[in-house]
């Protein structure tokens, strides 16, 4: 049986308040039960709004997420309207939400959304970096190796990347890219966006990294270029040899994954199978 309730996902001001979408104050006053991150940051923002709520105010945050999910998908099911607000930008987006909104669909209620503002798209469109593909990867693990594993992942990746990241993990996180990445990789570091001392550091991610080093304060979102292409110049055998490798160890058949490298890097396939067929030959005979 679904409920007759709505969970609505409100985005909320990134920085400038006058960025509230208008629906926002709306669904303030007419929300049964408001689910914030901060009580407090909302209280802030009702008073910027002029908005006078009159809905019941919990707290859901990163602490509370699991315990509190069951009692706001409960009080969805009894036809409340729960409103779920972040301290910054769209819940669940790095931010509490996810578990509900699974919750809210496992169980058929009716979920909608306010859009606002977005401190991803905003970086993206103030980076100068292509923006018609990108991919977004949150905040980098804070251990140093499995942050540089989770780099490796996407070293080959040729959308452009988004990151958000804490400012005092910043230089180090920089310094992995470009160790990863190559240090001329351009990127941009957008710092504060739409607040007071908004700036946007373009450069490559050496150059960042070296900038970072003197210390960074505020909201930070990193976007980073991606990959280039890879030309045939740029692939010598092992390269060849070491991407046939991997899509056999993903469930290819040789002769596929063969024609498939070819296909990547523009060169045909013979010279691709000859690669394979020395290295195996070589891995066979040994070192003498």
């Amino acid at each position: 049986m679904t409920g007759t309730g709505t969970l609505v996902l409100a985005g909320t001001p990134i920085g400038d308040t006058a960025d509230a979408p208008p629906r926002l104050a709306a669904e303030l006053e007419r929300a049964d039960v408001i689910a914030a991150e901060d009580t407090r940051r909302l209280r802030r923002l009702t008073q910027a709004l002029g908005v006078h709520t009159s809905g019941r105010v919990v707290s859901y945050f990163e602490g509370n997420e699991s315990a509190r999910t069951p009692e706001l998908v409960e009080e969805l099911v009894q036809g409340a309207r729960v409103l779920l607000v972040t301290d910054a930008g769209m819940p669940s987006v790095s931010d509490p939400g996810y578990r509900l909104v699974a919750a809210a669909v496992e169980r058929g209620l009716r979920i909608t959304a306010v859009p606002g503002p977005s401190a991803v798209l905003t970086a993206l469109a103030l980076s100068g970096l292509p923006v018609d593909r990108f991919c977004f990867e949150g905040f980098p693990p804070r251990k140093a190796g499995e942050r540089l594993g989770r780099l490796r992942e996407v070293a080959d990746e040729r959308r452009t990347l988004v990151y958000f990241e804490a400012p005092h993990r910043l230089a180090a996180t920089l310094e992995a890219m470009a160790e990863v990445f190559g240090t001329d990789r351009r990127a941009a570091v957008c710092r504060e966006l739409t607040k007071t001392y908004e700036e946007v550091k373009r450069d490559g991610l050496g150059a960042l990294a070296a900038w970072a080093a003197e210390g960074v304060r505020g909201e930070i979102t990193i976007v980073v270029e991606g990959a280039p292409e890879a030309g045939p110049a740029d692939l010598d055998d092992a390269e060849l040899v070491r991407r046939v490798r991997d899509r056999e160890e993903a469930g290819e058949r040789r002769k596929e994954a063969i024609a498939a490298v070819a296909a990547e890097a523009g060169l045909p396939k013979r010279q691709v199978f000859d690669a394979v067929v020395a290295a195996k030959n070589a891995e066979r005979n040994g070192p003498k």
